[in-house]
């Protein structure tokens, strides 16, 4: 080969300038794995010569020592007869992929191919220019990659967390990384669940991706090479065959991450127990729990249980639902949150079903019906529907909830007997307010049939009217203890009183009433039984009294309105003056507890309905005045508590038309202490009229006109004398003829 360089080294001497050739081979330092396959390519540009080139390769084991021909594209005995075996069974192979670039692989490396690997292509330019080999390391490492998983349990529960520990090592000769990624095989495909590393990233397969978002999929990275997959609340979706995959990975000069060897090792094979299967729901009550059926008395407490079990119970949330004859009675949702669907009885009389629902352990849940009757009797069953969150955590954090199962229990039979207690209430007025300031009392006397002993509950409410909202206003609970309702105002509280006056007699009193006391009262009362001492009150029954009206009248003081103007008619620029009058009577308030909304309004036509707001004070004394088409001004005076007055400065010809005044009287109530808005007061109407002065508009022009007519007379006078005294006189005597006329025939 240097025999032939020659004379094109000669010739690249004589021609410079052409371009030069340039051979690459993939950047090393190449780190391959013993045992797996290696890629080297190189390619040739900038050379001259025929389109296709031929490639050569060589190998040594250092830089300086003696190298072996390993392969040519063009030469089949090129081979070193160390290598030629390895050549022929196509251990060593090259292959061409471009007419300039071809690839030395070998299938298996072995440690003896470590070494400095030489990629030639004999020259065909017309000239020597370039490089025509190109040099690369490869360094040949054992293979140390473990992957050792730790065997899943072979079932899960649905809504359970499955948990997939995988343990990836390597020893550290050279630089190289790790990556571990799960994987799960449905048939004869599997899919990529999440990959750690090798630079530390997670990445998701397509299908996971917005789970491990929501937190449903989360790595736990261990020690010692050990990590951890966790995959929460799984469903019947998640069953498969798990795999862990371990790859040991390169990071070339170029900037790749090259994979230089991996292993796939299975894990097991992961079923899941749907919910339905192992979930069951049992209906009882709490005194007799193995029977199918309760026997109640009016008045009575209903307890009955709803007993859950589930071989995933703590994985789940459930839905609890007490159904009555197949209805909805109610719910508790899966945040814990009470709901009630309607009672029966409200629709069958006026009593009032009082039911509760609360979790007292884990998988029980307890009914409770206070003061049961006749339309309470009916068939009792429980209803469990168990959710998971398929996506997320099991609060829901982001994630949807998923019902995975759905059980109804066994129906209970409750019957009610027929003999029912009774109560009846009546309300008296003791005391009548008939004016403000005075006390209200009244009393409630209770008759009750089949009750027995009992205490009694005591709600005074009232309404302003029989459509408007109930107000609680005091409350007394059978233990004697008194309450204000969240209607009483908390100034008023020593004024009001509720009293029992007998054994079934209760008094309610109110002093000092005021117009917001008006209305409708009455009371409420429950009956309240023990079956033993020391244990809670049962309701029993309850109902309500007739009404008692508080109605009296307050006479408020009366007003009117009047509005005056000191003229009705001005100049142009002259003041204008209104003032609106308001006069009291009656029960005439103090003059602090009196107090006016004053408005003026303007309309150009007399007797027009449309008008405009020129001003206006509130009873706080705050002026406003409005935009106007007009350059005069205006001011609002007070001139005592009942007058006041609008001024117009320099008036122009647009202030001309009609003036009113509006009044809005606040006065300081003496039975209900507040502030009272009276009516509105509209004034009469007054006509100012802005005079157009024609003498005053006119007397200085005319003035201005006879002075300037008088002084230019003047003037052409003086003008005429003193041109007729210097430019029209002869100074030169001519003698007058003495003939007097000529003789008219002469000619």
């Amino acid at each position: 080969m240097e025999t032939r360089l020659l004379p094109l080294t000669f010739a690249l001497l004589l021609l410079g300038g052409c371009s030069a050739r340039v051979v690459k081979v993939s950047p090393g330092p190449l780190i391959r794995v013993e045992g797996q396959p290696v890629s080297i390519r190189c390619d040739v540009i900038e050379y001259g010569g025929p389109r296709e080139q031929d490639f050569e390769w060589e190998m040594s084991r250092e830089p300086s020592s003696q190298k072996i021909k390993i392969i040519s594209t063009f030469d089949t005995s090129y081979s070193h007869q160390s290598v030629s075996k390895r050549v022929a069974s196509g251990d060593i192979s090259v292959v061409r992929l471009k007419d300039n670039e071809a690839e030395l692989k070998i299938s298996e490396v072995k440690a003896l191919d470590a070494g400095f690997y030489w990629c030639q292509t004999p020259s065909t330019d017309s000239v020597i220019s370039g490089n025509y080999e190109a040099q690369v390391q490869l360094t040949v490492i054992p293979n140390t990659l473990k992957v050792s998983p730790q065997t899943p349990p072979p079932n899960v529960p649905e809504g359970s967390d499955l948990t997939l520990t995988c343990n990836v090592t390597r020893e550290l000769t050279h630089p190289t990384y790790l990556s571990v990624t799960w994987l799960v095989k449905k048939g004869t495909t599997s899919e990529e669940i999440l990959t750690f590393g090798p630079q530390g990233e997670v990445v998701t397969g397509a299908k996971f991706a917005r789970r491990y978002a929501d937190g449903g999929i989360r790595l736990v990275p261990g020690k010692n090479g050990v990590f951890e997959l966790v995959i929460s609340r799984v469903t019947t979706s998640d069953e498969g065959i798990y795999e862990c995959n371990g790859t040991e990975w390169t990071h070339e000069n170029g900037g790749k991450w090259i994979k230089i060897v991996e292993s796939t090792k299975e894990m097991g094979t992961v079923a899941v127990t749907p919910t339905g299967r192992s979930l069951s729901v049992k209906a009882s009550s709490s005194s007799s729990p193995s029977s199918s059926s309760l026997q109640l008395s009016p008045g009575d407490t209903m307890t009955l249980l709803c007993s859950v079990a589930a071989d995933n119970l703590p994985s789940v949330t459930p839905e609890v639902t007490w159904l009555a004859d197949g209805r909805e009675l109610i719910t508790m949702e899966r945040s814990g949150v009470v709901a009630s669907n309607g009672s029966r009885r409200a629709e069958a009389s006026p009593e009032r079903t009082e039911a509760s629902l609360e979790r007292t352990a884990a998988g029980e849940y307890r009914l409770v019906v206070r003061g049961v009757g006749g339309p309470d009797g009916g068939l009792y069953a429980c209803r469990v529907r168990a959710f998971i969150g398929k996506e997320g955590r099991s609060s829901g954090g982001g994630g949807r909830w998923h019902m995975v199962a759905e059980k109804t229990s066994s129906p209970l039979t409750v019957k009610v007997s027929d003999i029912s207690p009774s109560l009846n209430v009546v309300a008296k007025r003791i005391r009548e307010a008939s004016v403000g300031g005075a006390t209200f009392e009244m009393s409630c006397s209770v008759t009750t049939e089949n009750v027995g002993e009992a205490g009694y509950s005591v709600l005074i409410q009232s309404q302003d009217s029989l459509e408007s909202n109930v107000r609680t206003i005091m409350t007394l609970s059978p233990d004697n203890v008194m309450q204000h309702g969240g209607a009483t105002d908390p100034n008023r509280r020593d004024s009001l009183v509720l009293t029992k006056s007998g054994p079934a007699e209760f008094r309610f009193r109110l002093a000092g009433v005021q117009l917001s006391d008006r209305g409708f009262y009455w009371c409420d009362i429950t009956a309240w039984t023990k079956q033993q001492p020391g244990q809670t009150w049962t309701k029993a029954t309850s109902s309500e009294s007739n009404k008692v009206k508080i109605d009296f009248q307050e006479n408020g003081p009366s007003f009117s309105i009047a509005i005056q103007s000191d003229a009705s008619s001005v100049y142009p620029w002259e003041t204008a003056k209104m003032e609106c009058s308001l006069s009291v009577s009656g029960s005439s308030p103090k003059t602090d507890d009196l107090a006016y909304e004053v408005s003026w309004f303007f309309t150009r036509l007399r007797g027009g309905q449309t008008t405009t707001q020129v001003a206006a004070v509130d009873r706080f004394g705050v002026v406003r005045k409005m935009l106007r088409n007009s350059s005069s001004d205006i001011s609002v005076e007070r001139k005592d508590t009942h007058t006041y007055l609008l001024n117009i400065y320099g008036t122009q010809d647009s202030d001309s038309g009609e003036y009113h005044c509006i009044a809005t009287p606040w006065y300081l109530s003496a039975s209900t202490g507040a502030w009272t808005e009276a009516g509105e007061l509209m004034s009469s109407r007054v006509f100012l009229t802005v005079k157009f002065a024609v003498w005053d508009s006119l007397k200085l022009p005319l003035l201005y006109g006879a002075a300037a007519s008088l002084g230019v007379g003047l003037f052409s006078l003086v003008f005429g004398l003193v041109c007729a005294q210097c430019c029209c006189r002869n100074t030169t005597h001519t003698p007058r003829s003495r003939n007097k006329l000529m003789d008219l025939e002469m000619d």
